[in-house]
């Protein structure tokens, strides 16, 4: 599978056809995802590092032992898999993989994209442009009515409108967007709808052409821990966030900074200062967000970006050429790189100047301890130890 730059100009996505993937091979790529602590970084950087997703998977229990895992880690059996392809396809959806057509064209270039989606609904309207506008649950009349404006504006402008199906905002934004192309991104799997009174909404937008995406298990019910990751899927796929309406400390706010570390534009309009539900975004505009009143100066700001090209994220971390893919690693180098790490987390390029070891074994034992359960990785290509 080949990873591709991109432009979409006019609406239209034109990167270069790949081939589809073999079923073999999207079995594989879906045991590996769902196999303990492989997220969608180490996932890049396992397929880059063995080759091919078969062979990472016979190579995580060796993995996982030099990293200092202290129990054996659960691999993700070909029958498990089998299941919940036969699920999706009664449900009506696909799996997607990085790298084929209709994968989300935003969404490539973000850090450690996910490597396989659930996709019920149009394949198009991921290839379009897309701006995503959320905002409170427990949204005004006013600000339902003012994400409704935002939405319509975009649509009639070829926009797509992503949000996360939730009540207030989100479903405001949705509804407003039917018939011109919306997104909903899920914290569960596809078959877990949070909440359950937005079914007939979900229903209609894939009915419209719109579709509904995850990169969760179906079955998943979604946990408060599950939001944050699809509030970055949000993010991820569209060109700005638009938020209409949020608290501080909100999740919408969490989707902004996503926004702003993937390099995204950040919308907020702005709310009375004696509306509690208006202190997020008046927050966003005193922090440098782009004040919006209507979809026109949305799309003044993103007008310049729409057809630019964007790189897709490296497979490797670090950097590593390929041919500096060592099988193992000295134990004094696993033991530097394991003394310099902490809970606090700390960029992988200090890491390299601090141990003097080979980018190839910085990128190997990341992975050990990955595997093991030891690392966590934060935003920006920085890593912790897990204590």
């Amino acid at each position: 599978m080949q990873f591709y730059a991109f432009d979409d100009s006019d609406a239209h996505d034109t990167r270069p056809s790949t081939p589809p993937m073999t079923d073999a091979s999207r079995l594989a790529w879906l045991r590996l995802i769902r196999s303990d602590n492989v997220g969608p970084v180490t996932f890049r950087q396992l397929v880059n590092h063995f080759g091919s997703a078969a062979n990472a998977l016979d190579a995580l229990p060796e993995l996982a032992r030099r990293g200092g895992a202290r129990a054996r880690i659960r691999i993700a059996g070909l029958d498990e898999v089998e299941r919940e392809m036969a699920i999706a396809r009664a449900f009506g959806a696909r799996f997607v993989a990085l790298g084929e057509e209709d994968y989300p064209a935003r969404l490539v270039a973000v850090e450690g994209p996910p490597p396989l989606l659930a996709i019920k609904g149009g394949s198009g309207v991921c290839r379009r442009p897309a701006v995503a506008i959320v905002g409170a649950r427990n949204a005004s009349l006013a600000g339902r009515k003012m994400a409704a404006i935002l939405a319509r504006g975009l649509g009639e402008a070829a926009f797509v409108v992503v949000s996360g199906l939730a009540r207030g905002i989100d479903a405001s934004a949705h509804e407003a967007s039917l018939d011109t192309g919306t997104i909903a991104v899920f914290a569960g799997g596809l078959d877990r709808l949070y909440p359950p009174e937005n079914a007939g909404l979900a229903d209609r937008i894939v009915e419209a052409g719109g579709a509904l995406i995850s990169e969760m298990p179906f079955g998943w019910e979604p946990r408060a821990r599950d939001f944050p990751r699809r509030n970055r899927l949000i993010s991820g796929v569209s060109l700005g966030v638009a938020v209409v309406e949020a608290a501080l400390r909100s999740g919408s706010l969490h989707t902004a900074r996503f926004a702003a570390e993937q390099g995204r534009e950040v919308f907020a309009v702005p709310g009375s200062p004696l509306d509690p539900r208006a202190e997020g975004t008046n927050d966003l505009l005193r922090n440098g967000a782009t004040l919006v009143t209507c979809a026109a100066h949305v799309i003044e700001a993103l007008s310049p970006i729409v057809g630019r090209r964007f790189e897709p994220a490296t497979m490797a971390e670090t950097g590593d050429d390929e041919l500096d893919r060592p099988l193992d690693v000295p134990e004094s180098a696993r033991r530097r790189v394991v003394e310099a790490l902490g809970p606090t987390p700390v960029a992988i390029d200090e890491i390299l100047r601090a141990t003097g070891v080979r980018p190839g074994e910085l990128h190997l034992i990341l992975m050990e301890l990955a595997i093991a359960g030891r690392l966590e990785r934060h935003g920006g290509g920085r890593v912790g130890l897990v204590m």
